[in-house]
């Protein structure tokens, strides 16, 4: 997702500092909200909640194809 378009404005560290990889809906206080998901069950989650904000399915499909590079799934 957009940072920019975080109904919350990002995610938060454990320490309170705002996080720039991740939005709120899937890191919250330092923790991912659903650590035992896959990178496909997290794209279908987040291209879901772009497209009730009102993204076009195509729109929410190229940003999530980003989410394979982001550093939990670098493994």
């Amino acid at each position: 997702m957009p940072l920019k378009r975080d109904p919350n404005g990002g995610s938060r560290n454990k320490d309170g500092s705002k996080n720039t990889m991740y939005c709120s809906l899937c890191y919250v206080n330092g923790e991912f909200v659903h650590p035992d998901w896959d990178v496909n069950q997290m794209r279908t989650f987040v291209k879901g909640k772009m497209k009730e904000m009102g993204f076009p399915g195509f729109i929410a499909g190229f940003f999530t194809r980003g989410i394979v590079k982001l550093e939990r799934w670098r493994s």
